[in-house]
This record gives C-alpha cells, sequence and structure tokens, in this order.
C-alpha cells in the first residue's frame, strides 16, 4: 500500500510550528554533548505560580477529574467575561465565552466555522505560522499584511486597504506580535477598525501576549469598539500571562452565534478542557497578580539587555519591542540567508534561533530569539552570537 496516496489532499496544506522542529534538532545536539543556549521556543522560564498550582491540586482531590461542559465550566467564563469587561472595556457575557485546550483551538475552529474555499483571509506577515497554516487547510486564499521593521512593526493600515476585496472573509490582528513584539496603539485600532468598516469580514484579535506590554499604552481590543464587537472573536489564553503552557487552555470571545458553532466543533473534537485546570485558571484570573507583574518586569529588562547588545553587533539591527518576550533583529546587511545562518547558528554557534522567513515572507533577513530565559544565558548568548557573525564576516573577505 503507498500511504501517499492514501492520504486526504487536505493533508498538504498543512504547515507546522518551526520551533519545536529546531527545539528537536538543539536537544539533539546537547544528547551529543553539545552547549547549546535555547532561545528558540516561546516557553516561560518562570513556574507556573503557587496558588494557581494549588487549586489545580485541591480540584483534583474534590474529584474535578472528569468531564465537563463543552462551552467551559460557568465559574471560568463568568471569570473570563468580568475581567475583559473591567480591564479592556469589551462588555462581554459568560455565554459568549468557550474555553478551549489551549490557543490553537480558537484559531482552528474559527477557520472552519467561517472560511470556505475561495475565501481571502488577511494575516500577518511576519506573525505566528499557524495563522497561514490554518486558512489554507481550511481551503482559504492567505493574504499576508506586511508587518516590517521600517514601520515599527505595526499593520500598514494603507497597505491593508489595499488589500481587501469582496472575497476578504476573516482579518487577523495579533498585538503584541509574534515574532516581531510590535504593538498596536489605540490610534491603529481605531484606523483598523476603519478599513474593517468597508468590508463583510469578521476580525480575530490574537490578544496572548497583552500582559507582556513594556509601552505606556493600555492594551486595546479591537473589540472595545462598540460596533466591532459582534464581528470580532477574540482569542487569549493562560500559557503566556500565567506560565502555563503545558496546562493546554485558552479561550475565545465572540458573539453568541459564533460561539455556538464554535462549541459544536469543539464537541466533536475534544469534548472539553480539563475540569481541574479550569478551575486553576479562575484562581489565575481572580487571585493575587503579582506574579504577573514580576514575569512582565523580568521580559522587559531581558530585552533592553538583549536588543541593545545586539545593537552592538556590527551587521544586525534591533528594535525594543513594544511586548512579548521576543526580539527580532535584521541580519540583512550580514547578507547571509536567514534560514542558513540560524542552521549555523545552532549547529556552529550553539544558540538555538529561529529564522525570520519561518514566520512568513516578509519575515526574510531575520531572525527570532527568545528572552523567556535567564539573564545569564543571554549574555552567553550574546558572547556566542558575537563570536558567530565575526566568524561570518571574516568568511566574506
Amino acid at each position: 500500500m503507498d500511504m501517499q496516496q492514501m492520504f486526504a489532499g487536505r493533508m498538504s496544506r498543512l504547515g507546522t510550528e518551526s520551533a519545536f522542529e529546531v527545539l528537536k534538532k538543539a536537544n539533539e545536539l546537547e544528547a551529543q554533548g553539545k552547549e547549546v543556549v535555547h532561545l528558540e521556543i516561546g516557553q516561560p522560564d518562570f513556574a507556573t505560580p503557587d496558588n494557581i498550582i494549588e487549586a489545580a491540586y485541591r480540584a483534583m482531590k474534590n474529584g474535578c477529574t472528569g468531564y465537563t461542559t463543552t462551552q467551559g465550566i460557568p465559574e471560568l467564563r463568568q471569570a473570563i467575561a468580568e475581567y475583559y469587561a473591567a480591564e479592556r472595556n469589551v462588555p462581554a457575557s459568560a455565554d459568549e465565552v468557550v474555553v478551549v485546550p489551549g490557543g490553537k483551538p480558537i484559531m482552528f475552529f474559527t477557520m472552519l466555522a467561517l472560511v470556505e474555499p475561495g475565501d481571502e483571509v488577511l494575516y500577518p506577515d511576519p506573525g505566528f505560522p499557524i495563522y497561514e497554516s490554518c486558512i489554507r487547510f481550511a481551503g482559504g486564499i492567505p493574504v499576508p499584511m506586511p508587518i516590517l521593521q521600517e514601520n515599527g512593526f505595526k499593520v500598514d493600515v494603507e497597505q491593508m486597504k489595499r488589500q481587501v476585496s469582496e472575497k476578504t472573509k476573516l482579518i487577523i490582528l495579533n498585538s503584541p506580535g509574534n515574532p516581531t513584539g510590535g504593538v498596536l496603539d489605540k490610534a491603529d485600532v481605531e484606523a483598523i477598525a476603519q478599513v474593517v468598516r468597508t468590508t463583510n469580514a469578521m476580525v480575530m484579535s490574537d490578544e496572548i501576549y497583552d500582559r507582556l506590554i513594556f509601552t505606556d499604552q493600555k492594551p486595546f481590543s479591537i473589540a472595545s469598539i462598540p460596533d466591532m464587537k459582534e464581528r470580532t472573536i477574540i482569542l487569549n489564553g493562560f500559557s503566556k500571562t500565567y506560565a502555563m503552557t503545558g496546562w493546554r487552555l485558552g479561550y475565545g470571545i465572540m458573539n453568541r452565534e459564533m460561539a455556538e458553532k464554535v462549541t459544536l466543533l469543539m464537541v466533536n473534537s475534544n469534548s472539553c478542557a480539563a475540569n481541574f485546570t479550569q478551575v486553576a485558571a479562575v484562581e489565575a484570573i481572580r487571585g493575587p497578580q503579582d506574579s504577573v507583574e514580576k514575569m512582565r518586569l523580568a521580559y522587559q529588562e531581558r530585552l533592553e539587555y538583549l536588543t541593545g547588545a545586539l545593537n552592538t553587533i556590527e551587521g544586525m539591527e534591533c528594535l525594543m519591542p513594544g511586548g512579548s518576550f521576543y526580539a527580532f533583529p535584521s541580519i540583512e546587511k550580514l547578507g547571509v540567508d536567514d534560514k542558513e545562518f540560524a542552521d549555523r547558528l545552532l549547529t556552529e554557534g550553539g544558540v538555538a534561533a529561529l529564522a525570520g522567513s519561518a514566520f512568513g515572507i516578509y519575515g526574510k533577513g531575520h531572525i527570532r530569539l527568545s528572552a523567556a530565559n535567564s539573564m545569564e544565558n543571554l549574555q552567553r548568548a550574546v558572547e556566542l552570537l558575537r563570536a558567530f557573525v565575526e566568524k561570518i564576516r571574516a568568511e566574506q573577505k
């Protein structure tokens, strides 16, 4: 039997997330005895706060280990709705919240519920690679919105105006952005909303890094604009804010009709998110928030060091990100393909990083570095990176 002929054609449209591929290769090199500094994965290096772990433990001891409602336990959906109403000025209700295992299901379910073959979806490029993968899997046509360094890694609204069409079904926003760390301020979001109003499109607003902002601008959700709420799907979760990546817990906020369809997709795929993790998430939202601020300040300090140090390396340029925990330096002046640079940086330089082109065609000429690591390791990574760049420059002479 030729298995390649057995697979459905849709499988060829799925992409991947290169961070996990690089992590695998880095781990293999470490197993061979090579020292590697890991700056490839978006994995907080902090432990999940104790109060959240204790809440999960109590929940398990109290029997919260079985199935629960598909849409999410009422207490968590209410806590999420209240949080968004109070902190993001989005008047959400519990029945507009759907809890899912991680953030990616909201991406997939949004595409499957809305996008049909031939529909166009605008998405940020460079951006999280699963956006494009989900669009293609649903049969949609990906339309990349350039997110460029010369524009402060923000959406170019004039370019966006030229890209929307009568076929535009969905527009994806991500602020703070992965991999760039770009942040949209209130004026940016309002200008984008003006463009959206000229279309019949929905908006998926990925706000997973919204608690990791380093500017004076308070996070501003497009759903807080009154006429935009009904046409916006908010994607958020607990992985980045509370260092809960392995807990696999995310959520979407959307209009009731959309929530019904996403819940239907949930019951056909995952049944429900784990009960005890949802109980712990209630504690995360309603409990002390000092750990969140501690992590945010640590990431800011690390990124200020990292961007400053990278800008002292001849041939590299790096903007201080407005949020997230990523730096996205340009290596264009080095005259080396970013994929080759990232691969050699790992195998020869001992630093695991991601090629910018792994995040889209407009990421070419950059690399992504994660500051979710200790200051000591970041300093070591800069030393190794500096030596590797000197080696590259020597080869070019």
